[in-house]
């Protein structure tokens, strides 16, 4: 037996899988995020171990001659939190998570300053990563900064717990800024730019490799029979590419969730940092990806949703099955910034095209529509890294929409596939990295695309229709971004 634990924003989820790949019980506990002043996202670490405990308890109570036998454990979690820990691994401060943006001026900073970052970390430093919010420590809490011992990210704070071990995996330490992610290493002279050094830093192992074996008061706890040993795993991207089985150059996702993404995973280190690429190590050996980034796809749909009162599935169903075509209101989905390809945190977002006659069905197809032109975007800048993208896998919550699948795919012209049911996230790509720790095997092997239960093909009535609104879309950013950011 295997477990997958994945340490998200909202809630820790773990699921249990068995030797052949099968989920027998999943459970998960809820999690809260504290803004003190505007820009900042903030976690207790303590709270994400509790909740780890509180879904292990329930996978324990509901299964327990599984638990006792099981093999191995694998963690995913959101990227580029910053968990600083003191003296006896004392958490010296609430962690800084990924969404908060207070570093933004550390970034520049840090560009300025090491102008070599990019080519070696190959990518854009943003206020999300981990480098410029221990820059802002630095700066803005002198006393917390002079005090760290480690810097850990979320994912690998739960790793510590477990085994006592500071270890992270590839994935998630490339999203950190000090990372020579072409070399798989540590880098000193970005970790020396921040008034860092590599004794502050977690040991590295693949995300298919042993990272370290379960404490015995938490195997006595639970019951388990064996030396459980923990893998590396994966951030949370990663790691839903090895539960969708996107492992081999080539293999495409697109994650209609909260925040949209578009991973391609690459043979070699491909970085596009003038557009904002996220070019990051894989979760597997030997292996890179591409990411394009924007942070508000179905979170779009859901600001629509509180404004108007109509809960999203309404609204989109309101719509029908298909349309006459694109619709005359445009959208931009910067609500709170853009990553790719514009790595703006002060973009906001715009209704354009507004009448008289414009109704919420009007606003929410325009919704639809400017998400899918965001993933254009994302497309468009891959391609330019040299990464061709002939189909992707589509997962996450909005993709229980066929409407706006057939709009992205027109938006996109690519064909996008629909996986037969089943937990296919991060959770359970963390788990299938545990069976190759436990069981030394290949993660190519064991991380198979699911079988195909539909494919949505561009409609060529679509196609250029949206190639000419996608170039109106295009024309807008400029005006949008001296407007925000003059």
């Amino acid at each position: 037996m295997f477990i997958g634990i994945d340490l998200g924003t909202s809630s820790v989820k773990g699921v249990l899988m068995t030797e052949d790949q099968t989920v027998v019980g999943s459970a998960s506990a809820g999690l809260t995020v504290s803004r003190p002043k505007p820009g900042w996202s903030e976690q207790d670490p303590e709270d994400w171990w509790q909740a780890t405990l509180a879904v292990l308890d329930s996978l324990a109570a509901a299964h327990p001659a599984e638990i006792r036998a099981v093999e191995a454990i694998g963690l995913s979690g959101q990227m580029h939190g910053a968990t600083v820990l003191g003296d006896k691994d004392q958490v010296l401060r609430p962690a800084i998570l990924w969404n908060d943006t207070r570093s933004a001026a550390e970034c520049g900073d840090l560009e300025t300053a090491f102008p070599e970052i990019r080519a070696i970390t190959g990518n854009v430093v943003m206020p999300g990563f981990t480098a410029p919010k221990l820059l802002w420590l630095a700066r803005h809490e002198p006393d917390v900064f002079s005090r760290i011992k480690m810097v850990l990210l979320p994912k690998d704070f739960i790793r510590l717990r477990l085994t006592g071990d500071y270890v992270s995996d590839m994935s998630d330490a490339a999203g950190t800024g000090w990372l020579d992610v072409g070399r798989r290493a540590w880098s000193d002279p970005a970790l020396e730019h921040c008034g860092l050094s590599r004794g502050q830093m977690p040991r590295l192992v693949e995300g298919s490799a042993i990272s370290g074996t379960l404490l015995p008061e938490l195997a006595v706890r639970y019951g388990m029979e064996r030396t459980v040993v923990v893998a590396g795993g994966g951030g949370d991207n990663a790691s839903a590419a090895c539960g969708i089985g996107a492992v081999r150059p080539g293999n495409a996702f697109l994650s209609l969730g909260t925040s949209g993404v578009l991973f391609a995973t690459t043979e070699k280190f491909s970085p596009n940092t003038a557009a904002g690429v996220h070019a990051f190590c894989h979760a597997v050996p030997a292996t890179w990806h591409q990411m394009g980034v924007i942070l508000a796809a179905t979170d779009s749909l859901q600001w629509l949703s509180r404004l108007s009162g109509i809960k999203a599935p309404q609204m989109t169903a309101a719509l029908g099955e298909s349309l006459s075509g694109p619709g005359e209101v445009m959208f931009l989905p910067y609500l709170g910034g853009e990553r790719t390809p514009h790595n703006e945190a002060r973009l906001r977002g715009a209704f354009i095209g507004l009448g008289h006659a414009t109704d919420y069905n009007a606003l929410t197809q325009a919704v639809l529509e400017g998400v899918a032109f965001a993933f254009r975007d994302c497309l468009r800048v891959l391609s330019d890294a040299g990464t061709a993208i002939p189909r992707a896998w589509a997962v996450g919550g909005g993709s229980q929409s066929r409407l706006w699948l057939k709009i992205i795919a027109a938006v996109l012209d690519r064909p996008l596939d629909l996986p037969a049911e089943g937990d296919l996230g991060a959770a359970f790509g963390a788990a299938r990295l545990a069976l190759c720790a436990g069981r030394n095997a290949d993660p190519r092997d064991i991380c198979t695309p699911p079988a195909i239960a539909a494919t949505i093909e561009p409609d060529p009535a679509w196609v250029s229709a949206y190639d000419d609104a996608y170039g109106r879309y295009r024309r807008l950013y400029p005006a949008i971004k001296e407007f925000a950011c003059s």
